[in-house]
C-alpha cells in the first residue's frame, strides 16, 4: 500500500458526510478500495476521491427494497 494517511471507516464517514455503515457498504460493493486489518477496514485518504463526487440517494434504474408493513 503506498504511503499516505490511513483512515478508519468512521473517519472516512465523517469526511464524506455519511454514516460509517454506508462507508462499509461502499467497501463491500467495491466502490471504495480498503484493506482489512484485523476487524477494522483501513482506507487511504486519497481513495475517498472515488466516492466523493457521488450523487446522494438511490441510483436511477435500481429498484428500492420494499419493507413489509406490520399490522
Amino acid at each position: 500500500m503506498p504511503r499516505g494517511k490511513l483512515l478508519s471507516t468512521s473517519e472516512a464517514a465523517e469526511r464524506l458526510g455519511v454514516s460509517s455503515s454506508r462507508v462499509r457498504r461502499l467497501v463491500a460493493d467495491g466502490r471504495l478500495p480498503a484493506v482489512r486489518v484485523g476487524k477494522t477496514w483501513v482506507i487511504r485518504e486519497g481513495d475517498l476521491r472515488f466516492v466523493a463526487d457521488r450523487r446522494p440517494g438511490w441510483p436511477k434504474g435500481r429498484p428500492r427494497k420494499r419493507r413489509k408493513r406490520l399490522r
